[in-house]
């Protein structure tokens, strides 16, 4: 697969337009399997484990059979800026709700409202689909990302843990 500096996708968004909405200025558009790809720079900021852009699409097409969802943010060049990738989920915690397992902006995009119209897309989304609210993990040094959630009204009701084998 070519890799480009920068993902464009001006002429899918304009192909496109009923599935893509303006909030705060930037454009939010849902990704499918055959523009999973123009994600992955943005998505490496987060997750530099994914060192082939093959192998993170086959996670994403994976991923999706399990209810997944790729929404990217792009720059004034159409250029993707930021990506969230969540899922609808019920649990007895929580209800119905969409879980956010990826939220990630390049570093040179960071601070221009990227990652703030993606969680607002991601709360209207929630909406529309009746969910009791939108729940996600950060890891404990993104202090960066935690002043945003905090900002845009999300809480911390507990930590998490995990074990890895």
């Amino acid at each position: 697969m070519t890799k480009w500096p920068f993902r464009i996708l001006a002429d899918w968004v304009s192909r496109e337009a009923t599935s893509s909405r303006t909030i705060s200025g930037v454009t939010i558009s849902e990704l499918n399997d055959e523009n999973t790809a123009l994600a992955y720079d943005a998505m490496r900021a987060l997750r530099p484990h994914l060192t082939f852009e093959d192998a993170f699409v086959s996670a994403v097409r994976i991923q999706r059979k399990e209810g997944y969802r790729l929404v990217a943010s792009f720059d004034p060049a159409g250029r993707v800026a930021a990506v969230a990738g969540f899922r609808h989920m019920t649990n007895l915690y929580a209800g119905s709700h969409l879980y956010i397992d990826d939220l990630s902006t390049l570093p040179s995009a960071r601070k221009q409202g990227h990652a703030s119209a993606l969680l607002s897309w991601v709360d209207e989304e929630a909406r529309r689909l009746g969910c009791a609210g939108v729940h996600l993990d950060s890891g404990t040094p993104r202090h960066d990302a935690h002043r945003l959630y905090l900002s845009s009204g999300y809480v911390i009701p507990a930590l998490h843990f995990s074990k890895t084998f």
